[in-house]
């Protein structure tokens, strides 16, 4: 995700906020100038500051019930429509997955009750009606939470009651058919949602229903897409009938090869045949841009790039492809021999025949 900072660690994840989340928090200090000048501008930051602060402790809910589990997360991500922390893996057990999806509106709960417990002791009005402008500091964070968890037990996948409703129905179904089913349900909420929104004159709401049905599409797309792959190793997807260039080569000579055939990335080689880097046709273009046709292709390649190894498996193959943000990774054997291209045109190529039946793994080996 692009316009990400990473603003803290917290027991080992990373914080980041999105850019759209400080340029919302502008605008809600601007709309709390208008009303109440700068008195006003300060109580609607420090408002919506301690409800993400709010939203942030939900989501380590999520994430310290995963690391019971053995689930790493490796970041959490604040947007305007709220927080995402990112799972290294979907839990092994529907079971363990109930627990995590619960763990985050479990907090949410408790935080609502300190904040009710608090304005009872101290006299305040603790009654839940709609969130109030007028109404104290306090009597809004617990209003808000306790819209919040309402809303988030939703059964709208990948939202937590979606996510609950997912572990329900794999117990049942098995991982993909109830994604699947979760997946479709919560994109059929998420355009009743939207469709409500728009007549309401709610963008926020509509906000909310886009990403839920992207995110619904994307989560059901990758469990299949894990589920193909499952079983398969790097040596099983990777192309073995593919072309190198020398590192002293110019570009006009990467262009011959380009346009010679249907490769796009090329292993850059030394010598000896050992990996420099890699080009692709990104960098050829923009190398020609800045070099032209006479310039080196060390100059424009993509230097140390990490490989990857024939035995490794497909769930890790696509991490390290996805991390590095290249279209392409070189494939050595242990001698440090250039055997293969993993790109992600294959890999695509290959699980679609995988979908197609059970003789697909049978039929495949690499796309050259």
């Amino acid at each position: 995700m692009k316009w990400v900072y990473t603003i803290g660690r917290i027991a080992g994840t990373e914080v980041k906020v999105h850019l759209t989340f400080v340029l919302f928090l502008a605008w809600w200090t601007l709309s709390g100038y208008q009303e109440g000048g700068p008195s006003g501008a300060l109580t609607a930051a420090l408002l919506l500051l301690a409800l993400f602060a709010c939203i942030l402790l939900h989501e380590f809910g999520h994430i310290l019930m995963a690391r019971r589990f053995g689930v790493r997360t490796p970041d959490v991500i604040l947007l305007p429509i709220g927080g995402v922390a990112r799972l290294e893996r979907i839990p092994e057990e529907p079971r363990q997955e109930l627990l995590i999806a619960l763990a985050g509106p479990a907090v949410t709960a408790g935080l609502a009750l300190i904040f009710y417990l608090i304005l009872r002791l101290t006299g305040g009005d603790a009654g839940v009606d709609q969130l109030n402008p007028l109404a104290p500091f306090l009597n809004q964070l617990l209003v808000t939470n306790v819209w919040l968890l309402l809303f988030n037990m939703i059964p709208a996948f990948p939202m937590d009651g979606g996510r609950v409703l997912r572990a329900l129905l794999a117990s049942r179904l098995g991982l993909v058919r109830g994604t699947r089913v979760a997946a479709s349900l919560g994109q059929a909420l998420a355009m009743l949602g939207g469709l409500y929104g728009i007549t309401t004159q709610h963008p926020f709401l509509v906000l909310i229903a886009f990403f839920v049905f992207l995110g619904a599409s994307a989560e059901a797309e990758a469990v299949e897409t894990r589920a193909a792959g499952a079983g398969l190793q790097v040596s099983q997807m990777m192309v073995t009938n593919f072309r190198t260039i020398p590192v002293y080569a110019t570009l006009a000579d990467a262009v011959d090869l380009l346009l010679s055939g249907e490769q796009r990335e090329f292993p850059v080689v030394d010598n000896n045949g050992r990996i420099e880097g890699i080009l692709t046709r990104d960098n050829l273009i923009r190398g020609l841009s800045k070099l032209g046709p006479g310039g080196p292709v060390s100059e424009a390649m993509t230097p140390g790039v990490p490989v990857v190894q024939p035995t490794l498996s497909f769930r890790d193959a696509l991490e390290r492809l996805r991390s590095s943000r290249l279209p392409a990774l070189p494939v050595v054997d242990p001698a440090g021999t250039l055997v293969g291209l993993l790109t992600s045109d294959n890999i695509t190529d290959l699980l679609m025949v995988q979908r197609a039946g059970p003789d697909g793994r049978a039929a495949t080996r690499a796309r050259s």
